[in-house]
């Protein structure tokens, strides 16, 4: 890689390792219950080289499962799921970091939420390297509140407002259509913006609109939480939440490019999967009650809509 490259991936990876740590730094304040900080290498002969931070929270007050992963690994050959896009670099060498974070709440009426910021590098032989960034953040709620999902929405949109008054609305589109099982013909959620391949504002401004997702996370997230962990819940809303949980599970394991990556490549499967809940459950031809809080998800929340 340029001398040039190699600058701008370490201040990817310098940035990164520091949305990590004050992600779960608020967390875990938040919840009481400290993170477990798992640092990993991929041994020497493995086909990926190269390192992480793996964080996880698990059985807390808050937050049944938090985990929220860094990663740093380079390869000799981009996996199918990074280049049905760029087919000129099938089979380049290539470099990748990025922070990952899912948290399962432990009370059904606050929202799962993901969110992941990344960088690829890749070059052919005898070519300049090329440089790529992705990411977004979407909401998942098991009871929908109108509140959360246009704050959540509000923040996607300041988030991305410097970079061009057509990203917000481009990247919620695309965050609607990626997140979306289709053997189902269900939406995972209430969306939020989603990205990937970008870097048509060239290397400085593309790299800063990424920062600027990632960093506007807490602020999108933390004020749902707060206004929803205390609500009472019982049988039927934890009920609830484990079916819902399995069509997280579904599209994670089906469609998601990201966890296709990790496991194509050769990436550290632990670490991959820790976007999995906890406890998850299934249940042959569900149907919710008419006129339940619990079809209202299905009515109100699901379909695709404008939040803002």
């Amino acid at each position: 890689m340029t001398p040039a490259g190699a600058n701008v991936v370490q201040a990817v990876r310098t940035y990164l390792l520091d949305l990590q740590q004050g992600i779960t730094s608020r967390v875990a304040a938040l919840d009481g219950t400290p993170f477990l900080t798992d640092a990993w290498d991929k041994p020497p002969g493995e086909p990926l080289q190269g390192s992480g931070i793996t964080q996880i929270l698990e059985n807390g007050g808050v937050f049944e499962r938090a985990g929220c992963g860094f990663s740093h690994v380079t390869g000799p050959r981009l996996p199918p799921s990074a280049t049905q896009h760029r087919p000129d670099l099938a089979g380049a060498p290539f470099e990748a970091l990025g922070v990952s974070l899912v948290f399962h709440p432990r009370n059904p009426y606050v929202p799962t939420v993901h969110m992941n910021v990344r960088m690829l590098a890749a070059s052919m032989a005898d070519q300049a390297p090329v440089c790529w960034f992705g990411g977004g953040m979407d909401l998942t709620p098991v009871y929908g509140f109108e509140e959360d999902a246009v704050h959540f929405h509000r923040s996607c949109q300041a988030a991305l407002a410097p970079f061009g008054d057509d990203k917000y609305p481009r990247f919620k589109a695309w965050c609607d259509d990626y997140f979306f099982l289709k053997h189902r013909g269900e939406a995972r959620g209430v969306g939020g913006v989603f990205f990937d391949d970008f870097a048509e504002l060239g290397l400085p401004r593309s790299q800063a609109m990424m920062q600027s997702v990632g960093s506007a996370f807490l602020a999108a997230y933390l004020p749902i939480v707060e206004r929803r962990m205390d609500l009472p819940w019982g049988e039927r809303e934890r009920a609830f939440q484990l079916y819902r949980r399995g069509r997280y599970v579904e599209f994670n394991l089906v469609w998601d490019r990201g966890t296709h990556f990790g496991l194509q490549s050769g990436g550290r499967t632990e670490s991959i999967l820790l976007s999995m809940p906890p406890l998850a459950s299934w249940s042959y031809q569900h149907q919710v009650e008419p006129g339940s809080p619990e079809e209202d998800l299905y009515t109100r929340y699901l379909p695709r809509r404008e939040w803002i």
